[in-house]
């Protein structure tokens, strides 16, 4: 249909960017939240080739004692890459400068001349066959982190152009608006936690999202722990959601439940214990946020008429006749 209508005079390379926006907007109808971001760069690659590419989710330099990737898909890339990186991530020059020019494209030509490359950084991208280099860091909302596209060709090939620059930043951008909508979705199923403090996993215990305070517990509580999956003992406690679970020496307490094909991990709230239980407290902020009884219902896997008493038991534990005042109640919950 794109095609089909698209002007006759366009220019090629303007309708390949169109056709690869399309085709991105599709998937993020269709996809399964973890599919997306690997068949995004799949677009992303017949629009602007490399031969390898890596993204996700990195925190910057003070947090955590450095730089650090926190998880990550790949294409072309061992299994090792994260890691290695993450050992060098304070010496590299290039990473930093992508997290220091935030929603900007940088390239491998876009270094300081007199800063020299160092030499574990050097050795790690002839290991890796990494020569031209093009990356965007960009903000994740609400989260404590950042998302990331790096993508990356060999020697023997020519390095990415002006035109191929700008594809790929916009692309990029859009590629992050729709999985920041589709982790909205998601985390709405399980409201009341803030971002930074939640995480969303397959039932296989791969990570597709997790915010920088429940990433840096987890770090805490795994030491050894690389990112990307959640650690052994939280994966083996999945087949039980929903159910709680305390890690670390310095206790935290993790919530696990269902969130539609996926598992949501969650930390205990920073403020005072809620009054009402979670099912309670999730069916609350669901009207507040001007959701239907039918659609709490079809979120939560409730009856409607579980919802109603769910929300008569939330009204009056915390003393609201109306909705403007739970949601002020919500706010302080």
């Amino acid at each position: 249909m794109a095609a089909a209508i698209a002007p006759a005079h366009a220019p090629p390379l303007l309708q390949a960017f169109s056709r690869s926006l399309l085709q991105l907007a599709e998937q993020a109808r269709q996809a399964q939240p973890q599919d997306l971001l690997q068949r995004a760069m799949q677009i992303l690659r017949a629009l602007v080739p490399f031969d390898a590419a890596w993204w996700g989710e990195v925190s910057a330099e003070g947090v955590h004692g450095g730089p650090r990737n926190w998880l990550h898909g790949s294409i072309g890339l061992s299994r090792s890459f994260a890691t290695e990186w993450n050992g060098l991530a304070a010496v590299d020059a290039f990473g930093k400068l992508s997290m220091a020019r935030l929603g900007e494209v940088v390239r491998e030509r876009d270094m300081p001349a007199d800063v020299p490359e160092h030499p574990e950084v050097a050795a790690f991208s002839e290991r890796h066959g990494l020569y031209h280099c093009m990356a965007l860091t960009a903000e994740l909302p609400d989260s404590g982190l950042m998302f990331f596209v790096s993508v990356y060709r060999p020697p023997h090939r020519t390095g990415f152009t002006d035109a191929e620059t700008v594809l790929f930043g916009e692309f990029v951008f859009h590629l992050l608006q729709h999985w920041h909508h589709l982790l909205q979705r998601l985390q709405s199923s399980s409201p009341g936690r803030p971002w930074d403090s939640f995480a969303l996993a397959e039932p296989s215990g791969e990570l597709l999202f997790a915010g920088l305070r429940i990433s840096m517990a987890l770090g805490e509580a795994y030491p050894e722990w690389t990112g990307s999956r959640l650690p052994a003992p939280v994966v083996q406690a999945l087949p039980g959601v929903p159910c709680n679970l305390v890690v670390g020496s310095k206790p935290c307490r993790l919530r696990l439940e269902p969130c539609g094909p996926l598992v949501a991990v969650s930390m205990a709230s920073r403020h005072a214990r809620s009054p009402l239980a979670p099912r309670e407290l999730s069916a609350a902020m669901l009207y507040a946020h001007g959701r239907s009884h039918k659609d709490i219902a079809a979120t939560l896997g409730l009856s409607p008429a579980t919802v109603r008493t769910y929300l008569r038991t939330a009204y009056a534990a915390l003393g609201v006749s109306n909705k403007l005042e739970l949601v002020a109640a919500l706010r302080q919950t």
